[in-house]
């Protein structure tokens, strides 16, 4: 059974540390879930692949500056290693975000890709003091050249008792045609770490999110999971999850949505919330601004105008806790 959308809320609210940078007071850092208007409702900053506009994605190094920046909640993209070890990386390969050529260069699968051959390094065909030798920061800036791919277990260790824990189980159905059980693993760990149960650490609770429904029916049903699930839903292909017919069958295993910014508009998220359904959309940096000026006014108009309850940002610094003044925006939202 799925956590209804106030729980969700509420559970948001738990992450919240009192930060002096923002100024909270353990008062004002709480959720109020009873109120008819989202958009009076505090709002949640997920760091997405850490701080990942100014340090490596999914590096300690991003991580620690995502809790400096005042992340409410911060996310590992996970994925499985030859044995079995639950390392944070957002792609299934290691040739973009590491000197795995350099390191390995025989050990690569070769694919046909739009009709030409390409090589690629998966995570799954490496152990894990393999992947611990290579370089995941010099990709990014040479400053951080000595940065590694963190565990799943050094990213808790990291962020325990600060934020909360947004981890997303990258292509289950992948890994589970290899015999691997990425559900299983991730519950396994988080039992480990007494972090299985909604409510189990006030400063770290954990929220799981997928692109595979399947994967998110198995978490709530077969594995009979009590933690939030939020489906994500990508705008590169049509999708009838977020139809008048579909928000509702969603409601069946997951707690929350995370559709792509574009996918997202005012009838979206008042649907989604009747439905006790949060919205989380992804993702927002100042790279990518669209019409908006800033990376700020666009989290701004999502978060206070569309009243969406939290964004994936690669910006943490740049989330906006309140409201900005229309007077002080040069858009015409």
């Amino acid at each position: 059974m799925t956590l209804p959308r106030r729980y969700f809320i509420k559970l948001l609210g738990s992450a919240v540390v009192v930060r002096a940078s923002h100024c909270l007071t353990s008062t004002s850092a709480k959720v109020r879930t009873t109120s008819k208007n989202a958009t009076t409702a505090r709002k949640i900053l997920v760091a997405h692949r850490g701080a990942s506009a100014y340090a490596p994605e999914h590096t300690l190094e991003a991580y620690q500056l995502a809790l400096e920046q005042g992340a409410d909640f911060v996310e590992q993209d996970l994925q499985i290693t030859r044995d079995s070890a639950l390392v944070c990386l957002h792609d299934l390969t290691l040739e973009r975000t590491t000197n795995v050529r350099e390191m390995f260069p025989k050990r690569f699968r070769e694919e046909l890709v739009s009709g030409s051959p390409a090589r690629r390094w998966y995570v799954s065909d490496f152990s894990l003091e393999e992947l611990k030798q290579l370089d995941a920061g010099s990709w990014f800036d040479t400053k951080f050249k000595d940065a590694r791919i963190p565990t799943f277990q050094e990213a808790i260790d990291l962020v325990r008792g600060k934020a909360g824990l947004y981890p997303e189980t990258k292509a289950p159905e992948v890994y589970g045609g290899s015999g691997f059980d990425m559900e299983r693993l991730l519950l396994s760990i988080l039992k480990r770490n007494r972090l299985d149960q909604p409510n189990a650490n006030h400063h770290t609770p954990v929220i799981i999110q997928s692109f595979s429904p399947e994967g998110l029916r198995k978490l709530a049903g077969t594995l009979k999971t009590k933690l939030p699930l939020v489906l994500l839903v990508s705008d590169e292909a049509p999708t009838s999850w977020l139809t008048m017919a579909g928000l509702p069958k969603v409601t069946r295993f997951a707690s929350g949505i995370g559709p792509a910014k574009a996918l997202v508009d005012k009838s979206l998220v008042t649907q989604a919330h009747a439905l006790g359904l949060s919205v989380t959309p992804y993702t927002f940096r100042s790279s990518n601004t669209g019409r908006f000026k800033t990376v700020r006014e666009e989290m701004n108009y999502y978060l206070y105008s569309l009243g969406v309850d939290a964004v994936f940002t690669d910006n943490p610094d740049l989330f906006p806790r309140a409201p900005i003044n229309p007077r002080q925006s040069t858009n015409n939202f």
